[in-house]
């Protein structure tokens, strides 16, 4: 038995290898008939090509499609397919793994297309840095489509149906033909000399050939140049132009590319009525600060008013006075009950009173008072006050009161 043995997968992992390091696999233009075309629910299409000698499995990947398939393949139709061939390990069998498919025929143009396509992309014309912004609000739309056709009705209408204020000018040019390239280009120009906001340049679909005028590079070049904004409208979704690669925006459609270049009037105005309504709602709440504003400081001028001040101070003195008043008639009754108090102690303490409770007061002849008998001696005069009147009595005796034992008398 041999030393080396290998697996299935070895081995199928280095044929695949082989086919990867061979360039000519690696991009590779093959013809031949449609057959078995299957268009899977993932978006991948399984085919095979055949002639009269063979056939060869081919599949095109989902992501491919956009770019590299402009129609839909039939059975027996006869197609160019640029793929890259190699194995699928897992069954061992090798498939041409398809890029970009064409109808038979259309072989040397697309040559042509991919050609110019890598050599423009190279200069750096399809780079986004160099894209203009399509404006918001184009007043002047040009259009660079033939003057029949359903193209320009297309963006006619819908032109008229999203926004009727917008001015559309048209430059009749070729679409097709041999000067049909030539045509555009001038059509371009004078349109951006004219001064337009922004450009539509495009045409209905069509074959490859029919198409070919937006392929040429003189073309590409004047669309690169221009300096409006340039949307390429060319054919239908599925075609593809160096135009539409050059172009500041690509359209899928000329109705489409009405719709990009026209803003829709009705979303205009709601926007604007939105903007009414903010600025009413700002505009209010700013006049409600300022009235509360207004209001503060007009309370505060007030308050330091003059007038106000004055209205203040005689309130305030207003309000003292009532005070003072209100003390000083506390103080009074105060003052009044004091002297109540004292005029009943001095009622009480009234000689007079005394008199009249049955005491009397008692003088001697030289009109002094007698407060003891040791100031007088039997045989003098005494004068008697009483509560009506005096008596003039002559002393007869006295007698002096002694604090412990019997009185002395004295008698004469």
């Amino acid at each position: 038995m041999a030393k080396n043995v290998y697996s299935v997968k070895q081995v199928n992992a280095y044929i695949k290898n082989m086919f990867v390091q061979d360039f000519m696999l690696n991009r590779i233009y093959v013809k031949g008939e449609v057959s078995n075309c299957k268009y899977h629910t993932s978006g991948h299409i399984y085919f095979s090509l055949k002639d009269e000698s063979g056939a060869i499995a081919c599949v095109m990947f989902a992501g491919d499609r956009r770019r590299g398939l402009g129609f839909r393949m039939q059975e027996g139709q006869k197609v160019i397919v640029l793929g890259s061939v190699s194995v699928y390990e897992r069954d061992g069998r090798y498939q041409l793994y398809a890029k970009e498919i064409v109808p038979d025929g259309e072989g040397d143009l697309y040559r042509q297309f991919e050609k110019l396509k890598k050599e423009l992309e190279e200069m750096g014309m399809f780079a986004p840095e160099f894209k203009q912004p399509i404006p918001f609000y184009s007043r002047k739309v040009g259009i660079v489509t033939a003057p029949t056709g359903a193209a320009v009705r297309d963006i006619m209408n819908i032109s008229r149906r999203r926004n009727p204020y917008v001015q559309l000018i048209l430059y009749p040019a070729l679409v097709q033909g041999d000067q049909a390239a030539e045509s555009i280009v001038k059509g371009i120009r004078t349109l951006d000399e004219y001064g337009v906001d922004v450009m539509i340049v495009g045409r209905g679909g069509g074959s490859i050939e029919d198409l070919w005028a937006f392929n040429e590079e003189i073309v590409a070049r004047a669309i690169f140049e221009c300096r409006t904004p340039v949307i390429s409208a060319v054919g239908h979704e599925t075609d593809t132009t160096i135009a539409d690669y050059v172009a500041d925006l690509r359209a899928p459609t000329p109705s489409a590319a009405a719709e990009l270049a026209v803003t829709d009037v009705r979303q205009l105005l709601d926007g604007l009525e939105l903007f009414r309504q903010q600025l009413l709602d700002r505009m209010e709440q700013k006049i409600l600060v300022r009235r509360e504003q207004t209001e503060h400081r007009r309370k505060l001028l007030q308050y330091a008013s003059p007038r106000h001040q004055l209205n203040e101070k005689r309130q305030y003195a207003a309000d003292l006075q009532e005070k003072l008043g209100q003390v000083m008639n506390q103080k009074i009754l105060e003052r009044r009950h004091q002297v109540q108090i004292l005029a009943q102690r001095l009622d009480g303490a009234s000689p007079l009173k005394k008199l009249s409770q049955g005491y009397s007061y008692t003088q001697t002849q030289d009109g002094k008072a007698l407060r003891s008998v040791e100031e007088v001696h039997p045989g003098d005069r005494i004068m008697i006050h009483v509560t009506d009147g005096k008596l003039l009595a002559q002393v007869l005796e006295t007698e002096k009161a002694e604090r412990i034992g019997i009185p002395e008398r004295n008698r004469q």
